[in-house]
């Protein structure tokens, strides 16, 4: 059902440093800092010969990354995300293995413009993961 690792995503106290870091370090391509008040963050993507990796930043107080941040204020490995075929076919599969799908269940537009949905971590050996529809 799943398909190729779409990105790994970071969360980081300083995107600016984190995307300097990337860039300027170790030479990667670095797309612009994209606002997904959606979702509470500012993204960054770190573009890779096979993967991306996806920087967050908080966006306001209610951000789901502030409290990650809390709790490791370094950052740290947020999320992974796989990207799927049907994101609704997907789900209803999951959720039939018994898997729990956050929030309302419903697919959100991801900062890729696509369909998204996180999986609740307890259900994936302690690893939040994302789906996007390919």
């Amino acid at each position: 059902m799943i398909g190729r690792l779409n990105h790994v995503a970071i969360a980081v106290p300083d995107l600016a440093a984190a995307t300097a870091q990337y860039k300027d370090t170790l030479g990667a391509e670095v797309s612009p800092p994209l606002p997904q008040p959606e979702h509470g963050v500012t993204v960054v993507f770190v573009h890779l010969p096979n993967t991306k990796i996806e920087l967050l930043e908080p966006l306001g107080e209610g951000s789901p990354i502030a409290s990650f941040l809390q709790r490791s204020p370094a950052g740290g490995i947020h999320h992974l995300c796989y990207e799927v075929a049907d994101i609704l076919q997907a789900r209803d599969r999951l959720k039939a293995a018994g898997a729990r799908v956050l929030g309302n269940g419903e697919p959100k537009i991801g900062a890729h413009g696509k369909p998204v949905l996180f999986l609740h971590p307890k259900d994936f050996n302690g690893a939040l993961v994302e789906l996007e529809q390919a």
